[in-house]
């Protein structure tokens, strides 16, 4: 139970779907509630399949590049802290790219848009895959694999549900109730990065011969 609630908590905050929201909401204006469901549906299901194969490809990731695990820690932490930054600082979506004039003329004019840019970056971004990547190295025991799939996809639920509502969310909470939460979001987030960061560099001081 405490390795469910550790993976789906790291998990939830640096996908941080709350902050998908403005955008999701922005992309569906003209739908109607059945296509914004559909649109929310298979986004989720397109950020599960991500998750997994993020998780079940890393190790042949890492062996195929040489890359060890503390190294991979290391630069996920920076990228995790990153992100937070930028949530903390209210610039999630400069930081994933949908600021620029290109992209944003290309997902105006995609007929699908679960996929890009809604999974890939908004959701299952470069921090989300090195934290899965740092999992399947950490976590080899069968019952971990099953409680961290069972993280992977509850947290999927969650985007669906929270994708599904998102034009009630954002009659409810408005742009600075958004805001508020992806700054809080945003300092757990550049937490979780740093003690990956502060785990990797103990190990390696630790096998260090003094």
């Amino acid at each position: 139970m405490e390795l469910f609630l550790l993976s789906f908590g790291a998990l939830f905050s640096i996908m941080n779907p709350l902050g998908t929201v403005p955008v999701f909401v922005g992309l569906t204006q003209g739908h109607t509630n059945k296509e914004r469901a559909v649109t929310a549906f298979w986004t989720a299901l397109d950020v599960f399949v991500i998750l997994l194969l993020s998780f079940f490809a890393g190790k042949y990731i890492l062996s195929f590049f040489g890359i060890s695990l503390n190294a991979l820690k290391i630069a996920g932490g920076l990228i995790i802290a990153s992100s937070g930054f930028a949530l903390l600082t209210g610039k999630f979506g400069e930081h994933k790219g949908m600021k620029r004039k290109r992209v944003q003329k290309d997902i105006h004019s995609r007929d699908s848009i679960s996929l890009t840019p809604l999974s890939i970056p908004m959701l299952a971004g470069p921090g989300t895959i090195s934290l899965l990547i740092a999992y399947n190295q950490e976590y080899q025991a069968l019952h971990e694999i099953w409680t961290l799939i069972g993280a992977m996809l509850f947290v999927t639920l969650c985007i669906y549900g929270i994708l599904k509502s998102a034009h009630v969310i954002v009659r409810f909470l408005g742009a600075s109730g958004i805001n508020a939460l992806s700054r809080i979001i945003g300092f757990i987030v550049i937490a979780i990065g740093v003690e990956y960061i502060i785990s990797s560099v103990v190990d390696i001081l630790s096998r260090l011969p003094f």
